[in-house]
């Protein structure tokens, strides 16, 4: 094993042994600034007498217990994979665990909001990162339902995936219990977590189902988010996406996230996608930055939006998934005349990387359309 990496063999030959069916997180993140409880129960089957392992990025694990026998953690754990001896035909894995808060970008980031101290939490889990926050088949082919409970302060907004549940409180702390997900690749299930503000509104999708949006920021920050303009833009994709792709958007509702410390330009976790928090803009921008956000919420959306496909080798499904997502939104834009200069200046580029910077040199045009429906908020100065 090259460091914490997955070979391609292992991953083709672990692919070959196991099909996961599902997962049950539950997760505490009420016991302190460095570690929280990570417990994972995974449901798969395998070849029978056929060895294997889980990704586990932990801190300390606790317990281990396959198909109702315990194994030493000691033996079967090295803190970045638990080893699995002896799989059945049939197999529940229950793992407890504590995992640490990162503060690099990587997992479940750990962020204090410097004007008032909250604590800010969100995930990110592209590449292979996911096995950070809870034990996992860490490999995109190896899709599955994620079903998350999180215990947090009960003044938190938390959100996944699936639709935020009403809390269970107990005393200052409050437990939510998320639905499961659809099969999605383990990379862009989420959890955003903290005082977030959010404003929301809702569409009709082309099914005539109506989708719920939610656009979120620090409580710090939420005075200079622009939510008109971001809403008018995502409207405008899911329909130029869901005519040009003839797919409905296939989750239950659409929340994007600004979040602070953010290492890339956004996430397209399902259903729940995060945005650099510097597209919340604090004074004027020009038009090529306002530009630039609407393409960067373009490129997640169609994420989203692409018609359901054969399962691919890794490589194959995030060159697919990059390339169409990138190239379709920029040139042909709902209604941004533009675009094909910020396309023609990327079009070399790794579109992550792309699309981590929140401007762009003067000399590129503005939009009219998007710019001119960019409004200061009421509250900025």
């Amino acid at each position: 094993m090259p460091g914490m990496n997955l070979t391609r063999a292992e991953a083709a030959e672990r692919a070959s042994l196991i099909n996961v069916e599902s997962y049950e997180v539950n997760l505490d993140l009420t016991r302190g600034e460095r570690v929280f409880t990570s417990q994972t129960t995974v449901r798969f089957t395998a070849t029978p007498g056929a060895a294997s392992f889980i990704d586990a990025v932990t801190d300390t694990v606790r317990s281990v217990k396959l198909n109702g026998i315990e194994l030493d953690p000691a033996e079967v754990s090295d803190g970045i994979r638990i080893q699995l001896p002896n799989l059945a035909a049939e197999n529940v894995l229950v793992i407890d665990a504590d995992a640490l808060y990162m503060n690099t970008g990587e997992g479940l980031h750990r962020f204090v909001d410097p004007v008032d101290q909250e604590v800010y939490l969100y995930t990110q889990f592209e590449v292979a990162d996911c096995r950070r926050m809870f034990a996992v088949f860490e490999q995109p082919d190896m899709k599955a339902t994620f079903q998350f409970s999180v215990t947090a302060p009960k003044y938190w907004n938390v959100v996944s995936n699936a639709p935020t549940p009403q809390p269970t409180e107990d005393g200052e702390s409050a437990t939510w219990d998320f639905a499961p997900t659809q099969r999605i690749s383990c990379y862009i299930t989420a959890l955003i977590a903290g005082p977030y503000q959010v404003a929301r509104d809702s569409l009709v999708s082309s099914s005539g189902r109506t989708v719920e949006l939610g656009v979120f920021a620090r409580a710090s920050l939420m005075q200079y988010l622009d939510v008109e303009n971001i809403v008018t833009i995502t409207r405008q994709g899911f329909e130029f996406y869901e005519k040009n792709f003839g797919t409905p958007y296939p989750f239950e509702k659409y929340d994007q996230l600004f979040v602070p410390e953010f290492n890339a330009g956004a996430m397209e976790n399902a259903g729940a996608v995060t945005f650099l928090e510097e597209y919340v803009f604090r004074s004027r921008p020009t038009g090529a930055m306002v530009e630039r956000r609407a393409i960067t919420i373009l490129h997640e959306l169609a994420h989203s939006c692409l018609p359901p496909t054969r399962s691919s080798p890794r490589s194959t499904i995030w060159r697919t998934s990059r390339s169409i997502s990138t190239a379709s939104p920029t040139p042909r834009a709902p209604r941004c005349s533009a675009s094909w200069w910020l396309s023609s200046a990327r079009k070399n580029s790794w579109p992550g990387c792309a699309n981590t910077s929140p401007s762009m040199p003067g000399a590129i045009p503005s939009c009219p359309t998007c710019c001119a429906s960019w409004k200061r908020p009421a509250a900025a100065t």
